[in-house]
């Protein structure tokens, strides 16, 4: 659309070189004679479809559609991101059958308690990776919760700090409702800037709430090979459960810590901290279905370089 006063300039122009140009070619009344079939009024009619034309065309490209508003919701929720730890030691079985399996149990029992919430993942280890988006979709959701996997992951370890990371990423910047996390860890991290990304988070009013997996006892590990894995000394490397770190997490954000044992429980205190909290809505357009006016665009258009075409230049000349 913007290139329309432009296009208009550059007609005006020529009209004017054309003019200045006859008076060049010599004898006027000879050019005026020779030219006097040639209608100036049609010729400007004719640029006149030729630009509503083309901004019917740009409309059209544009395809301006409106929302039913019979087939959409507006939800009242808040938004969630989970983020897993997928590291080696999530496979430790100091908790049946073992630290990955059980918190899968437990993200399926939160999303199944969710309504007018979105939730987005994150699985950590070594690095942190966004796996999915905020959405209303819980069945995407349980789906990328079930392939979480160690071996899905290269760069083992437990970073916590880009976990909070990627959490940030995907809240953006635009969405006014409340944003929680919920950290699901053993927590065995050897960030040194995790507190720096969680000021990130807190900034933003961010609520992290913590979930530790694993017993302070702790349990062997098994390296991608299926052995024990053992340190440099040839002792078996026993993964604990680092409680401090998810408790001091978790108040800095006025989150609650729990201690993952029995799934049922802990959800119902991440759910009843959830339900204390003021929810905004958020129209969710992923449900609506629209109205497209591209077809009363595009038809006007076509018929208005049609009637361009066809419509001569010249006029009736008396004989």
């Amino acid at each position: 659309m913007t290139l329309i006063p432009f296009i208009v300039f550059l007609f005006l122009f020529y009209q004017s070189w054309k003019r200045k140009a006859r008076k060049k070619i010599g004898d006027q009344q000879l050019v005026q004679e020779l030219s006097k079939s040639h209608s100036v009024t049609k010729t400007a009619l004719k640029f006149i479809l030729f630009v509503i034309a083309f901004a019917c065309g740009c409309l059209a490209i544009a395809n301006p559609r409106i929302p039913d508003k019979e087939s959409g919701e507006i939800r009242k929720g808040i938004d969630v991101v989970i983020a897993l730890d997928v590291s080696n030691s999530m496979k430790a079985t100091d908790i049946a059958p073992d630290r990955l399996s059980r918190a899968k149990h437990f993200i399926s029992k939160v999303v199944d308690n969710l309504q007018d919430d979105r939730v987005g993942f994150v699985v950590f280890a070594g690095y942190g990776y966004a796996q999915m988006p905020l959405t209303f979709d819980y069945d995407a959701a349980r789906l990328y919760v079930s392939a979480a996997d160690p071996a899905n992951i290269s760069a083992q370890g437990t970073s916590i700090a880009d976990a909070f990371d990627k959490a940030n990423f995907l809240f953006g910047k635009e969405s006014e409702r409340f944003k929680s996390v919920i950290l699901i860890t053993d927590g065995e991290t050897h960030d040194d800037n995790v507190m720096d990304k969680l000021k990130e988070l807190t900034e933003k009013g961010v609520m992290v709430n913590t979930v530790g997996i694993g017993s302070p006892e702790g349990s062997t590990i098994k390296d991608s090979s299926g052995n024990v894995k053992v340190d440099a000394s040839g002792q078996p490397v026993i993964s604990k459960l680092n409680e401090q770190i998810l408790e001091q997490i978790a108040q800095a954000t006025n989150g609650i810590y729990i201690h993952l044992q029995s799934s049922d429980v802990a959800v119902k205190q991440i759910m009843n901290q959830y339900a204390q909290i003021e929810k905004k809505a958020l129209g969710d357009t992923s449900l609506f279905t629209y109205e497209t006016y591209y077809m009363w665009l595009a038809l006007p258009m076509l018929l208005l370089l049609i009637a361009e075409t066809f419509l001569p230049d010249r006029k009736k000349v008396k004989v």
